[in-house]
């Protein structure tokens, strides 16, 4: 009888350790089949690019060495038509690095539908700009419902210092490929945005860094103000520009640390509640619809950053401007813009232009 017990409990114990490794299984199909569904999703919309001639789409994968499957979709819009020599301008963007924050989703949407539409605002930028845009960073976490952390337990926008082709295969692919397009020098890698959303701040507004050059930390105020133009919605006034130590592995503190002072690199945050119109007190609750206009917002305030709007044919039905707070009147010596040469190629990308007083831009 007691050898009879002996055999009955390793028995138990294996049928336990086979049920649990089968339920991981499941699990892990269940997973692979979630992210598939995700990332057709996002192909589908990629193939809207073709519609339009003007537009270049391509999908780079940064697949996880451990076999979990980590797929990010990289969308690629903007002409590949330009003159020999000519160097290209970049604005990366990222969203959903950390999963629970949903808004960021639709704000990145917004930016992605209005830069594949046919509106003339959308057209120029494409002709003179190229977005390179990975709306998801973060698949596995946005799957199993957590807030802040991968599947493997790491809050990902900490770890930009050295990330890990094993443990934050996304992050690393595209820390990858934004060091290789800064090393290359028909590339000028202008503006990196990583979009948030907050849990306690209304409105939407954006982080930025300090500089010991104070003209490099003036330069970098202006897209902000301009953003505060063109959205009544974003607020200058809570945007704040910082080197907090904690934030030191931060896609934005570490990028800001990494490149020249010709990028600017920002994280853009949008609250998960409502935002306040300058001028009033009443709280307007965010909807789906509000967050994709902030994106459209984004988009269209490169326009007026790269002061491209002559080149804009006449709207018939004008994008509004119902900005009602303006932002402090500010004057700032240097400005990159289109009208840059670079005849020594990316060793001459520091070189600037004069340009108006943004307060005034519209």
């Amino acid at each position: 009888m007691d050898s009879l017990e002996d055999a009955v409990v390793p028995r138990a114990l294996y049928e336990e350790l086979l049920r649990n490794y089968q339920q991981q299984q499941e699990e892990m199909r269940h997973l692979q089949q979630e992210l598939e569904r995700t990332r057709r999703q996002l192909v589908q919309q990629a193939k809207k690019l073709k519609e339009y001639g003007a537009l270049v789409s391509e999908m780079k994968e940064l697949r996880d060495l451990n076999r979990r499957l980590q797929d990010v979709l990289l969308l690629r819009l903007g002409s590949d038509n330009l003159r020999e020599g000519a160097e290209q301008k970049v604005v990366f963007i990222t969203g959903r690095v950390h999963p629970g924050e949903t808004p960021s989703s639709f704000v990145c949407q917004g930016i992605i539908d209005f830069l594949i539409s046919q509106h003339p605002i959308a057209r120029v930028l494409r002709e003179h700009l190229v977005f390179k845009i990975a709306p998801m960073l973060n698949p596995d976490g946005v799957y199993l419902g957590n807030y802040r952390c991968s599947l493997m337990g790491f809050d990902l926008n900490r770890h930009w210092l050295d990330p890990s082709p094993w443990a934050h295969p996304t992050l690393h692919g595209v820390k990858q490929l934004i060091i290789q397009m800064y090393n290359d020098p028909k590339t000028s890698l202008e503006f990196y945005i990583d979009i948030h959303a907050h849990s306690t701040m209304m409105n939407g507004f954006m982080y930025g860094n300090i500089f010991e050059d104070e003209e490099r930390f003036q330069r970098q105020a202006i897209f902000p103000k301009l953003l505060c133009q063109n959205a009544e919605d974003f607020s200058y006034s809570s945007t704040s520009f910082n080197r907090d130590a904690v934030k030191a592995g931060t896609g934005r503190r570490f990028l800001g640390g990494l490149l020249d002072h010709t990028s600017y690199c920002y994280t853009l945050e949008v609250s998960f509640y409502s935002y306040i119109i300058g001028g009033t007190t009443a709280a307007v609750p965010y909807t789906e619809e509000a967050y994709m206009k902030l994106g459209r917002n984004v988009a269209r305030t490169f326009l007026d950053y790269y002061r491209l709007n002559p080149l804009v044919e006449k709207v018939a039905i004008p994008m509004p401007r119902l900005r009602k707070e303006k932002p402090p009147p500010y004057k700032h010596p240097l400005l990159r813009g289109p009208a840059r040469n670079h005849p020594n190629g990316k060793g001459d990308k520091k070189s600037s232009v004069n340009h108006k007083d943004p307060s005034n831009s519209f």
